[in-house]
Protein backbone atom coordinates (compact mmCIF):
# COMPACT_ATOMS: atom_id res chain seq x y z
CA UNK A 1 0.00 0.00 0.00
CA UNK A 2 1.81 3.29 -1.10
CA UNK A 3 0.32 6.33 1.15
CA UNK A 4 0.00 9.30 -0.86
CA UNK A 5 2.15 12.54 -0.88
CA UNK A 6 -1.76 14.25 0.67
CA UNK A 7 -2.08 11.12 2.72
CA UNK A 8 0.95 12.20 4.47
CA UNK A 9 0.47 15.85 4.47
CA UNK A 10 -2.90 15.53 6.55
CA UNK A 11 -1.41 12.15 8.93
CA UNK A 12 -0.80 13.63 12.65
CA UNK A 13 0.07 12.29 15.55
CA UNK A 14 -1.44 12.91 18.67
CA UNK A 15 0.22 12.89 22.01
CA UNK A 16 -0.20 13.93 25.44
CA UNK A 17 2.17 16.36 26.82
CA UNK A 18 1.88 17.13 30.98
CA UNK A 19 -1.84 17.97 30.99
CA UNK A 20 -2.62 18.89 27.50
CA UNK A 21 -2.87 17.09 23.81
CA UNK A 22 -1.43 18.46 21.08
CA UNK A 23 -0.82 17.08 17.37
CA UNK A 24 2.41 17.11 15.39
CA UNK A 25 2.34 16.44 12.11
CA UNK A 26 3.37 12.67 11.16
CA UNK A 27 6.44 13.40 8.74
CA UNK A 28 8.06 15.02 11.22
CA UNK A 29 8.25 11.93 13.64
CA UNK A 30 11.36 10.06 13.56
CA UNK A 31 10.88 7.46 15.87
CA UNK A 32 8.79 6.59 19.97
CA UNK A 33 11.35 5.78 22.48
CA UNK A 34 10.91 3.77 25.65
CA UNK A 35 12.33 6.12 28.44
CA UNK A 36 16.11 5.66 28.66
CA UNK A 37 18.50 7.58 31.02
CA UNK A 38 17.87 11.33 30.83
CA UNK A 39 22.12 13.06 30.93
CA UNK A 40 21.83 15.92 32.84
CA UNK A 41 24.29 18.74 32.86
CA UNK A 42 25.14 22.60 33.38
CA UNK A 43 23.18 24.77 31.01
CA UNK A 44 21.50 27.89 30.50
CA UNK A 45 18.69 27.03 29.07
CA UNK A 46 15.16 26.36 31.26
CA UNK A 47 13.52 25.09 27.68
CA UNK A 48 15.95 21.61 27.79
CA UNK A 49 16.20 19.29 30.95
CA UNK A 50 19.37 17.31 29.25
CA UNK A 51 20.14 15.04 26.62
CA UNK A 52 19.65 11.21 26.09
CA UNK A 53 21.78 8.79 23.33
CA UNK A 54 19.48 7.19 20.74
CA UNK A 55 20.96 5.15 17.72
CA UNK A 56 24.74 6.69 18.68
CA UNK A 57 23.46 10.79 18.66
CA UNK A 58 23.31 12.94 21.15
CA UNK A 59 19.54 14.02 21.12
CA UNK A 60 18.21 17.05 23.40
CA UNK A 61 15.40 16.53 25.98
CA UNK A 62 13.02 19.50 25.35
CA UNK A 63 10.40 20.38 28.55
CA UNK A 64 7.51 21.21 26.43
CA UNK A 65 5.17 20.41 29.21
CA UNK A 66 6.71 23.70 30.91
CA UNK A 67 6.23 25.79 27.60
CA UNK A 68 2.48 24.21 27.06
CA UNK A 69 1.60 25.62 30.44
CA UNK A 70 2.65 22.62 32.71
CA UNK A 71 4.85 21.49 34.53
CA UNK A 72 7.32 18.33 33.61
CA UNK A 73 6.48 14.71 34.47
CA UNK A 74 8.47 12.45 36.22
CA UNK A 75 6.04 9.74 34.79
CA UNK A 76 6.79 10.01 31.21
CA UNK A 77 6.03 6.52 29.19
CA UNK A 78 8.41 7.74 26.37
CA UNK A 79 10.25 9.86 24.11
CA UNK A 80 8.97 11.25 20.92
CA UNK A 81 11.48 11.91 19.13
CA UNK A 82 11.13 14.55 15.97
CA UNK A 83 12.77 16.42 13.37
CA UNK A 84 13.35 20.30 14.24
CA UNK A 85 14.87 22.57 11.74
CA UNK A 86 17.80 24.53 13.54
CA UNK A 87 19.06 27.26 11.68
CA UNK A 88 19.87 25.93 8.07
CA UNK A 89 20.29 22.28 9.88
CA UNK A 90 17.94 19.75 10.63
CA UNK A 91 18.41 18.64 14.22
CA UNK A 92 16.55 15.37 16.01
CA UNK A 93 15.22 16.52 19.43
CA UNK A 94 12.88 14.48 21.66
CA UNK A 95 10.00 15.44 23.53
CA UNK A 96 8.93 13.34 26.67
CA UNK A 97 5.44 12.07 26.56
CA UNK A 98 3.28 10.79 29.52
CA UNK A 99 0.22 9.44 27.56
CA UNK A 100 -0.53 7.07 24.47
CA UNK A 101 0.09 8.49 20.95
CA UNK A 102 -2.53 7.88 18.31
CA UNK A 103 -2.37 8.42 14.48
CA UNK A 104 -5.02 10.43 13.15
CA UNK A 105 -5.77 11.69 9.90
CA UNK A 106 -7.38 15.43 8.84
CA UNK A 107 -7.13 18.36 7.80
CA UNK A 108 -5.07 20.97 9.30
CA UNK A 109 -6.91 24.80 9.82
CA UNK A 110 -5.05 27.95 10.38
CA UNK A 111 -4.48 28.84 13.99
CA UNK A 112 -6.95 31.26 15.76
CA UNK A 113 -5.59 34.81 16.28
CA UNK A 114 -4.21 35.33 19.79
CA UNK A 115 -2.64 31.60 19.90
CA UNK A 116 0.93 31.31 20.40
CA UNK A 117 3.54 31.43 17.44
CA UNK A 118 4.88 28.02 18.29
CA UNK A 119 0.80 26.82 17.18
CA UNK A 120 1.06 26.23 13.32
CA UNK A 121 -2.95 25.34 13.30
CA UNK A 122 -6.00 23.44 14.71
CA UNK A 123 -6.62 19.50 13.85
CA UNK A 124 -10.31 18.92 14.97
CA UNK A 125 -11.23 15.09 15.22
CA UNK A 126 -14.36 14.08 16.21
CA UNK A 127 -15.85 16.24 18.64
CA UNK A 128 -12.47 17.45 19.88
CA UNK A 129 -10.08 20.01 18.89
CA UNK A 130 -6.29 19.92 19.46
CA UNK A 131 -3.27 22.44 18.96
CA UNK A 132 -0.91 21.70 15.78
CA UNK A 133 2.51 22.46 17.33
CA UNK A 134 5.10 23.86 15.09
CA UNK A 135 8.57 22.80 16.28
CA UNK A 136 10.93 25.15 14.51
CA UNK A 137 8.86 28.24 15.97
CA UNK A 138 8.10 26.28 19.37
CA UNK A 139 12.48 26.50 19.86
CA UNK A 140 12.49 29.53 18.32
CA UNK A 141 10.72 31.80 20.47
CA UNK A 142 11.85 29.68 23.59
CA UNK A 143 15.16 30.35 22.67
CA UNK A 144 15.07 33.96 22.42
CA UNK A 145 12.77 33.67 25.40
CA UNK A 146 15.75 32.43 27.14
CA UNK A 147 18.10 34.64 25.64
CA UNK A 148 16.41 37.65 26.99
CA UNK A 149 15.77 36.30 30.66
CA UNK A 150 20.06 35.71 30.70
CA UNK A 151 19.88 38.94 30.21
CA UNK A 152 17.57 40.36 32.75
CA UNK A 153 20.16 37.98 34.78
CA UNK A 154 23.00 39.77 33.80
CA UNK A 155 21.65 43.19 34.56
CA UNK A 156 20.47 42.49 38.04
Amino acid sequence: MRVTENERENSFVLLQIGAQRVALPAGLVAELAPPVRLHAFPHSSKLISGVIVRRGRIVPVYEAALVLGGRSSSSQRFYLIARWQVGNASELGAIPVNGECELASGEMQPAALGRPAYVAGTLAVGDDSFDVLNLDAFAASHATAAGESLGAEAQS
